[in-house]
């Protein structure tokens, strides 16, 4: 069928079953808008205009995160499409699905430092999977099929789809591939079968088993599968940060995140455990600190859909590249019921409270507000949490049920995150209840979205902890650079109540008792966009 390039983007989208895509207009990318007015126009297809392009990355990501299949974000040529690279780097980090389409300036003129010209496949490039610079216009069908097979199977991430005016303007007999095949591109999904029998040789053998669960487990959508092996072999449960919520909070085998602001309970399990099973996990450096003295005393069983990540940061005795819920699928197939009483009762006598320090008058406690915030919730509540102090904090302190899920930035910790992130999942997930956590530093780094979710009706809940500080990096400063603070007094801020009001959001701030029963009232609500604002101490310690 003959159409314009442009008009074949937007085929390629609904053959992928898009629905929602997030961008920002501009010059070099007019033709694929124009054309993507005819399907907003047939209902086929959402579009949000974000108020920054990183943002619409990240609201992308949150939207990806929820629904497990790539999302789609937009941005025009030159400042539009380097300012998604934070947000594609942010989603390469912690292996979420997205196609990025940029426009670009006409073909003839590539080279000649045309306005709004930027080597954004270049500058990329150390953040995607893999990216395409469109050339020949008849090509456009395959390079979005093989994107999106690219983005969504193996590891997932980002890939970049650059196109030029020129391009999108052409006219071309367009059919889309049914399928894709790549060559040199066969990820591994099924565990092999000796390696497997070496895992469960090794799980039944141990003494003293711990699973610890990352960020895969959610990208091979394998929750209920590390559930079922858990429970049936009695095996005790820990996450890094960006596994949490993979494992219930109030399940007997879980022990917490582990890492430097992990919980005692976790970090201890670590260091206790003969045979460690990382399911998903990368084992960064904020995870386990000396890799090497652990490889020394535990047996390290290592699942990983991508092998370059087995044996980077820690040695593995078993390596086992493979889907994470294939492969345990695999496993519980071959498993049997066993019982690890006397461990489980081992690590459960390490206490796992936490001594709070008092809030000072009128400030209130952040972790006894997100406890309090846990319960007020419905069980599914999506959270995304920001970065810094309050990313610790929500972290630690709330208690993620059966059915809960966290979003955050782990691997690149991109301050910012929460708000953008929380309209895409509420997008994905319209039914539940999504709250953005995030500190007044991070906070005022996207809060120009709130216009985002006034303006497309996005009911997501915010809760901002203002300390009027940059919170983690002033105990830096306290702690490694002699008490020398600077840079970090957030002094100018807006008040943020009055911010919210004049977007015509309801606003409530917290710090004392009463105002706190307030402000969790107005979080309960199930329709309405809110914010909270949580007066904290300027000196309210991480930990």
């Amino acid at each position: 069928m003959k159409m314009t390039v442009s008009k074949a983007m937007v085929e390629a989208l609904k053959k992928e079953n898009i629905k929602v895509v997030f961008g920002y207009p501009g010059a070099a990318i007019c033709p694929f808008y124009d054309a993507l007015l005819e399907a907003e126009n047939d209902g086929d297809m959402r579009h949000i205009l974000v108020r920054h392009e990183a943002n619409g990355g990240h609201e992308a990501s949150g939207y990806a995160r929820i629904t497990g299949r790539p999302a789609v974000c937009i941005a025009t040529s030159g400042p539009g499409a380097v300012n998604l690279v934070t947000a594609i780097a942010t989603a390469y980090a912690d292996s979420i699905p997205l196609i990025c389409i940029t426009g670009q300036v006409n073909t003839e003129q590539i080279g000649s430092d045309a306005f709004q010209e930027a080597d954004i496949t270049g500058a990329a490039e150390p953040f995607v999977k893999h990216s395409y610079l469109v050339k020949d216009p008849s090509q456009i069908g395959r390079i979005f099929k093989e994107a999106f097979y690219i983005a969504g199977t193996g590891r997932p991430g980002p890939v970049l789809i650059d196109v030029p005016m020129d391009v999108q303007r052409a006219t071309i007999d367009f059919k889309y591939p049914e399928k894709c095949e790549i060559r040199s591109y066969k990820p591994t999904t099924k565990g092999n079968y000796v390696q497997i029998k070496r895992v469960i040789k090794a799980l039944e053998k141990a003494k003293k088993p711990l699973i610890c669960i990352g960020g895969g487990v959610f990208a091979s959508n394998a929750k209920e599968q590390i559930n079922e092996l858990a429970n049936k072999m009695q095996i005790p449960v820990i996450t890094t940060m960006m596994g949490i919520s993979a494992f219930a909070d109030d399940d007997p085998l879980f022990c917490g995140m582990i890492g430097t602001h992990g919980v005692k309970r976790a970090n201890y399990a670590v260091n206790e455990c003969d045979v460690l099973f990382l399911v998903g996990a990368r084992v960064g450096d904020r995870a386990v600190k000396t890799p090497l003295a652990l490889e020394k005393t535990t047996q390290i069983i290592h699942i990983d859909i991508d092998p370059a990540e087995i044996g980077k940061n820690i040695g593995a005795d078993i390596p086992l590249v493979g889907d994470a819920k294939l492969v345990l699928e695999q496993l519980i197939e071959l498993s049997k019921p066993l019982e690890h009483s006397e461990w489980i009762a081992q690590i459960r006598e390490v206490d796992a409270k936490r001594e709070l320090a008092p809030a000072p008058k009128n400030t209130i406690q952040p972790r006894e507000f997100i406890k309090k915030l846990s319960d007020a919730l419905p069980d599914d509540a999506v959270i995304c949490a920001d970065v810094g102090q309050n990313q610790i904090w929500t972290c630690t302190s709330y208690a993620f049920r059966k059915g809960g899920r966290l979003l955050t930035s782990g691997g690149m910790g991109t301050m910012g995150y929460s708000v953008p992130a929380a309209i895409g999942a509420k997008l994905a997930a319209p039914g539940r209840t999504v709250c953005a956590i995030c500190g007044d530093g991070a906070f005022q780094m996207s809060f120009m979205e709130l216009a985002t979710a006034v303006q497309h009706g996005v009911d997501i809940k915010i809760v901002v902890m203002t300390n009027t500080r940059l919170g983690m990096v002033r105990e830096l400063q306290t702690v490694g650079y002699d008490d020398r603070q600077t840079a970090v007094f957030l002094d100018g801020s807006p008040d943020f109540i009055k911010l919210a009001e004049a977007y015509g959001i309801k606003a409530v701030r917290a710090y004392d008792e009463k105002t706190t029963e307030q402000a969790l009232a107005l979080l309960k609500e199930p329709k309405g966009i809110c914010l909270v604002e949580v007066v904290v101490d300027k000196d309210m310690p991480t930990l």
